[in-house]
């Protein structure tokens, strides 16, 4: 199981890098300046998303971690939960932490789909995990009430 959550999380690091790069290109690409470009770049975005969702199934699929696809669709899950708890956290400056940021919650969102998806721990252990993610939703929620005194 460990190797496993190990090969899971270094694939989906480094797609986690691949897919930073890719959206910091095409953002820039697109040039937003105004709102009335906001739909195409989401669109870019959402598409690229897509498409390294699609290959993160097949690449977790070459390192040995099956099903892919049920890995890779609990990890975008996943993904989404640490972005929505993620906009509590005070923003920085530095790219290299938003790299460094992507890398490491792709990782961690791969190894955690990896264990939930797998058939070594026990149902009980594998829903603990899946309802501890999502108790990161409201923990962040009541942090952000509560630093921000809103």
């Amino acid at each position: 199981m460990r190797g496993r959550m190990a090969r899971a999380a270094v694939v989906c690091a480094a797609l986690g890098v691949f897919w930073w790069a890719s959206v910091r290109l095409a953002w820039a690409g697109v040039g937003c300046e105004d709102w009335g470009c906001l739909a195409p770049a989401v669109g870019v975005v959402v598409v690229i998303s897509l498409a390294l969702l699609a290959g993160s199934a097949l690449a977790l699929e070459r390192v040995d971690v099956r099903p892919g696809r049920r890995v890779a669709v609990a990890a975008a899950g996943m993904l989404v939960v640490f972005r929505i708890a993620g906009e509590s956290l005070p923003s920085w400056a530095s790219t290299y932490a938003d790299v460094v940021a992507a890398g490491a919650s792709f990782a961690v969102a791969g190894a955690l789909a990896a264990y939930v998806t797998g058939t070594g721990a026990g149902r009980r252990r594998r829903v603990a995990v899946a309802l501890a993610v999502l108790a990161l939703i409201p923990a962040a929620l009541a942090a952000s009430l509560t630093l921000y005194d809103l």
